[in-house]
């Protein structure tokens, strides 16, 4: 079985808005790329009717969409219980760590530090 890829929302803005690291990282990948469905909410959360929402829509229909099931939101919840104080993890990154982990994909984020959970999450460039 290849290999997936969970993408974060931070990856998936720089390429939307032509940042060219993200775009050569994101066209380069040969493995499966996933997102979850809490991070297709957040994408969402910042757009504009119109243009930018139908590119969006088409965009994000390039990806797997992984839902929150039972089993993510057990695991989500005791990530934000167990890394909250000593790392402040919101329920959202713990949800996305929780996906990463269960669907046994690697995650892609500028963040490093919001998923102290994952000891193998790709960091594919530095944000300026």
């Amino acid at each position: 079985m290849a290999e997936s890829l969970l993408i974060d929302t931070d990856v998936l803005i720089d390429y939307l808005r032509g940042k060219a690291e993200a775009v050569s990282y994101l066209e380069s990948r040969s493995e499966s790329l996933l997102i979850s469905v809490i991070t297709v909410a957040e994408l969402y959360a910042g757009i504009r009717d119109g243009a930018e929402r139908k590119k969006l829509d088409e965009f994000t229909r390039a990806f797997g969409i992984v839902a929150v099931d039972r089993e993510i939101a057990v695991n989500g919840g005791l990530y934000r219980r167990d890394y909250l104080k000593s790392h402040n993890v919101g329920l959202a990154d713990a949800l996305i760590a929780a996906t990463a982990e269960i669907h046994r994909a690697r995650l892609v984020t500028l963040n490093g530090k919001h998923f102290p959970m994952l000891s193998n999450a790709i960091i594919p460039y530095q944000k300026v």
